[in-house]
Formats: C-alpha cells, structure tokens, sequence
C-alpha cells in the first residue's frame, strides 16, 4: 500500500472582507457571506473544504514577516531557555509546550481510525498514532471573563524572559488575527441564515489562543516526517497567516487529500469541531495534517539563504466559544437528529475532553 506524502496542490477559495467590513449589507458583502454566483461564498467553501483563504486589507505581509521572525528566534533557543515557561499545571493552555507532548487525537479515536481505514491510498494520512515533534506557544488574545467555572482555560500568561518585545509582538498580531477571524465569524453566521452577530456574541470572553507551532527543520526536515499528525482542531475557528514552508495537507468533506496553498496576502481559516456542533454537522470540521514534503525543502534551501533559523512557524490564532456558554445546534440547523448527535454541552467541558484526548490535560479536570 503507497500512502501520498505530497498530495495534488490546491490553491483555497478566496474571501474577501473588504466589502463587508465597507458595508455589511452591500451586494457585494452578501454575496461573499452566501450564494454567490462564482460558487465561492464564505459558508459554502467551510460547508465544502472546511477551510478557506481570507484576504483582509488590514493585515499586510511585514506584519506577518516581524512575527514569524520573532518566532523563529523564540524556537531557535536552546531547550532549556524554553523549559522555564512551559506551563503544564495548566494543560499547557498558555506558555510553550515542548516538543513530543502533544499526541494527535485521531490515534486513540477509534471512528476516526475507522474512517482512515476506509479511504483510498492516494488519501490517506502518515502515521499519526506518535507524538508531535512540533513546539507550540500559547498566548491569550482578547479579554477574559470576571467569573468562570474554567479557571484553568483562563490563567494568565507568560512572557519569555530574552524577548523584552514579547507583548507587543504577540498581542499586535494576535489582534489582527482576532478581529479577522471575528468579521468572517459574522459573515459565515449570514451566509447561514443567523443573526449577524450570534457567533461573535457566544465567542466574546473567548480564551482565543495565539498558538505558533515550532518545528525544528534541522533535525525533522526529511520528506515523509510528520511535524502534526492527522487530526482535526477543537475550537470554532483556526486563523493562520501564510507560513514560510509548505506542508499543510488538508482533507476535503468527500475525503480527498489536497496541499493547501494560501494565496500571497492572504490568511488561512478552517472549521474546528465547535462549528461543527453549532452548525449540527452542516461543517465539520476540517482534517488536516502538516508534513515534511518536497516543496519544503526547496523552501529551507531559500531559507537557509536568507541566513534565518530552519524552523517551520505556524502563526496559528485559535477561535473560541466563551467557556461558560452552552455549546449545541443553533438556527435552522437545531434539529432532532442533530441534538442527537451532539448533545448539549458546556464549551469549558467541550476543551477539556478534547485536550485529554491529545494528552495535554486531564479530560475529567476542571
């Protein structure tokens, strides 16, 4: 049996929020949050791909270029420069988390190992049943609730001690990752027929993560090497600028495997599992894995030429329903057989059972 390790390169339907952020109830701005003619609304490209590219005038490519160079760096510190800000006593949901921690959950999922068994060779993932050699750093974005019953998805965060910088950095890009991913949030809540603001307003007191992954392509640059195996995200909506290596495998509804391409100056979005509760399986969400594959060696030898750290960033903002509220079908999509299916269920509860799947915290821990 062949397993593909670079699959066939497909570049992501385009949303552009400059119309709606001009005037939400434009033609135009409709037109991008629904039905449209050229078939690459907002709803129906998630209700498709589960992933899209959102092109916002806000955010600029120097932006993107200052925070992946200080992330590098970050990284390129030696382990135990690193060790002192990991936070595990919080399920490492703020600070860094070392590399070999965190284990895709699709290896202890038996639904999902029975959907890889099924799909074709040419679809299936690499090995995900290991650990991930990826670093990742945590850092709240947006404010916090007064009162919870989720302290632990809520402490407060941690500045590395070398980077006198490092707030202003992480909390400059981390708002513009914040305030793109909430106009779409609002776009896809019209394209799906619901008030406008009804996921903004579930998601305000959010514990929103900024969450750039580290890996070291020094020593996990060979082709074939799994940086994140197979899985799928928790929270409602994952927002990414565009990384300097290629390597992000996505898997579309029908289950075929494709390496996503995010267009110059633009940002990647893709559906987590929260969606897929609230929109009662309407979007699910989005497979996806991140691998060493040939174009990323092409990208460490331009790398290597600029003279910067072999490290692959992704600069990952996570999207949350607020803790406290309750997470079910909502609208048109609150049905018998999707309450069925998905349960009523606090979101705070939602994360902890997710995060004990990927060993970063006890699923029974509040």
């Amino acid at each position: 049996m062949t397993v593909t390790v670079q699959a066939s390169t497909f570049v992501l339907n385009i949303i552009d929020l400059k119309p709606f952020l001009k005037n939400p109830e434009s033609p135009e701005a409709l037109a991008e949050c629904a039905k449209a003619s050229n078939g690459r609304s907002a709803a129906e490209a998630l209700e498709k791909y589960s992933a899209l590219a959102v092109r916002d005038p806000r955010v600029s490519e120097d932006q993107s270029s200052s925070f992946l160079d200080t992330m590098e760096d970050y990284f390129a510190q030696p382990t135990e420069a690193k060790l002192p800000d990991a936070r595990p006593e919080f399920g490492y949901q703020v600070g860094v988390t070392p590399e070999n921690t965190e284990k895709p959950k699709c290896g202890r999922d038996e639904s999902c190992n029975k959907m890889v068994q099924e799909m074709a060779p040419e679809n299936k993932p690499l090995p995900y049943d290991g650990v991930d050699p990826k670093w990742r750093f945590f850092w709240r974005i947006g404010e916090a609730p007064k009162e919870t019953q989720f302290a632990r998805l809520n402490a407060a965060p941690v500045v590395p001690a070398a980077f006198p910088q490092w707030e202003t950095v992480m909390d400059t890009w981390g708002t513009l990752m914040h305030d793109a991913v909430s106009v779409l949030a609002e776009m896809l809540a019209v394209g799906f027929g619901l008030p406008r603001d009804t996921f903004v307003k579930m998601a305000k007191y959010g514990p929103h993560l900024l969450a750039p992954t580290g890996s070291d392509l020094e020593r996990y640059g060979k082709v074939g090497t799994v940086l994140a195996g197979f899985h799928t995200d928790l929270n409602f909506l994952t927002i990414h600028g565009r990384s300097r290596f290629p390597g992000l495998h996505i898997w579309t509804r029908s289950g075929t495997k494709l390496l996503a391409k995010v267009p110059e100056g633009c940002l990647l979005v893709q559906a987590g599992k929260q969606m897929e509760i609230m929109t009662g399986g309407a979007t699910t969400a989005g497979f996806h894995e991140v691998v060493v594959v040939e174009d990323t060696v092409k990208a460490m030898e331009r790398q290597q030429a600029r003279g910067r750290p072999l490290w692959r960033i992704s600069s990952t903002l996570f999207f949350h329903m607020a803790s406290d509220s309750l997470l079910q079908p909502i609208g048109k999509f609150d049905t018998a057989e999707a309450r069925e299916v998905y349960p009523p269920i606090l979101t705070g509860k939602q994360v902890q059972k997710e995060l004990g799947l990927i060993s970063l915290m006890d699923k029974n821990t509040v």
